[in-house]
This record gives structure tokens, C-alpha cells and sequence, in this order.
């Protein structure tokens, strides 16, 4: 069992500096680092992915921050609206920057006239590695409690032993990002979408990770028919994702029968 802890600043004199925005931020700064390099590998515009990670960051803080307000706490926002620029007090959705970030990069790809799902490869193949580190500092304030269990990775919480969701999150993520990894030494990428893989996987697994998330503490995420947000969203991504790939697969099947169909 993991001793209990709880780190939420650093406190660096003369500033004290918030553990969660610390590695979010530190997640954010490696995966598009990395993902600059690998743009450059594969040919494409290093100063476009950058111009274009940079309106996905701003959207991605922008719909995040919108999600949490409408589906978690809409009450708290709806009583002071300028809570929505208190970004300080915390509450993030990680689904609207998702989402946020999406619709941007499609917006810039198509002013721009760039092939944005060539891009978006690059950037789904770092996303889970940012987002393990930034789950980091989830796991290190405990801002994701879950529920009472005696498992070896529980948490000795004050009142009872729990699971805790940002560590389950991070494991999750490390383990994409290095599946992603083995995929790519493996040199298939071409046959692969590690964007379609990505919404799958997360998806899928967020989904049944929310069930372990805690219902019986102050401030527990809220539920609609039973259900965080999460879980909607994690339902849709996963259902996008699997349409993505069965379109990849079959785009991929039909390029390779058309050069065997004119040797006959």
C-alpha cells in the first residue's frame, strides 16, 4: 500500500509554484518537444506544428475549463461567472481540452491548407505521454480520490484506503505512450493510426477506470443516469476512434488489392 502524501506547491522563494500546473505544463513542454522532432522526421512543416500546437494549447485550456464549468460544477460558475478566469482554484476537464484542442487543429489545418490528419498522427502519438506526466501532479495533490480498497496500489488516505485515479491515470497513459513506442520500432506505422488507437484504447479504458472513482466523499464527480461526464465522452471518443480505424484498415486494404488487381 502507498503511504499517504500530499505535495501542492513547491515552494521555490520567492515564489511558490503549484505541483499540477508545475507538470502539466512540464507534460505539455516534453510531448510537443518530442513531437517537433518527430515532425521533423517525417517531412512535415516544423514551424506550422508549432503555430498549430500553439492555438491547441489556448483552445485546449479554453475547453477544458468550459466542460468542467457545464458538467461538473455548473452551480459554482452559474453563481459567479468570473469563477470561469479563476483558473488558479483549480478544475479542468481533460475531455474538453480534447475536444478544444481538436477543433482547433482542424481549423488551423484547413486556413492554413495543411493535411491535418498527417499532423494529428504526430501529435496523438506524444498526447499520452504528456498526459502521464501531467497525471503526475494529479496523483501528488490527490485531487482524484477513488474508492475504498485494499489493493497494492491503493493509497492510505486519512479515514481509509483508496484507489487514487491520477495514478491509475498515469499508468494508463505510460502504458499507451510505450505500446505506441514498441508499435513504431516495429516500423508499421503506415499500417497503423495511432490517433484511431489512441481514442480506442482511452476511451475504452477511462470508461471502466471512472467506475473506481469515489462517490462517497465531498466533492465526488458528478453523475448523470449513473455516469461521469467522463464516461459519456469516453464512450464517444471510443466509438469515433473505432470508426477511424475501420476506415484506416479498409483505405489500407483497398490500396493494397488495387496494384494485385492490375497484374491480373
Amino acid at each position: 500500500m502507498i503511504p499517504y502524501f500530499r505535495y501542492t506547491s513547491l515552494p521555490l522563494e520567492p515564489l511558490h509554484i503549484q505541483v499540477w500546473g508545475f507538470f502539466v505544463a512540464l507534460g505539455m513542454f516534453i510531448a510537443l518537444l518530442a513531437g517537433y522532432r518527430r515532425a521533423g522526421r517525417r517531412g512535415l512543416d516544423r514551424s506550422a506544428y508549432l503555430d498549430m500546437a500553439a492555438w491547441m494549447i489556448m483552445a485546449a485550456l479554453v475547453g477544458g475549463r468550459l466542460a468542467y464549468a457545464f458538467f461538473y460544477d455548473p452551480r459554482t460558475f452559474l453563481d459567479d461567472p468570473w469563477e470561469l478566469l479563476r483558473l488558479w482554484h483549480g478544475g479542468m476537464s481533460v475531455y474538453g481540452g480534447f475536444f478544444g484542442a481538436a477543433a482547433a487543429a482542424a481549423l488551423f489545418a484547413g486556413v492554413r491548407r495543411l493535411p491535418f490528419f498527417t499532423y494529428a498522427e504526430v501529435f496523438a502519438f506524444m498526447l499520452p505521454l504528456g498526459l502521464a506526466i501531467g497525471r503526475i501532479g494529479c496523483f501528488l495533490i490527490h485531487d482524484h480520490p477513488g474508492v475504498l480498497s485494499n489493493s497494492w496500489l491503493a493509497v492510505d488516505y486519512p479515514g481509509g484506503a483508496r484507489l487514487d485515479h491520477g495514478l491509475l491515470l498515469v499508468l494508463l497513459d505510460l502504458a499507451i505512450f510505450l505500446s505506441f513506442v514498441v508499435v513504431d520500432r516495429l516500423r508499421r506505422t503506415r499500417q497503423t493510426s495511432f490517433l484511431a488507437l489512441f481514442m480506442l484504447i482511452y476511451g475504452f479504458v477511462r470508461f471502466g477506470l471512472d467506475f473506481l472513482r469515489a462517490w462517497d466523499l465531498p466533492g465526488s464527480d458528478a453523475r448523470y443516469l449513473g455516469l461521469t461526464p467522463a464516461q459519456f465522452f469516453s464512450l464517444a471518443l471510443a466509438v469515433a476512434g473505432l470508426a477511424l480505424l475501420l476506415r484506416k484498415t479498409s483505405a489500407t486494404a483497398a490500396a493494397s488489392a488495387a496494384p494485385a488487381a492490375k497484374t491480373l
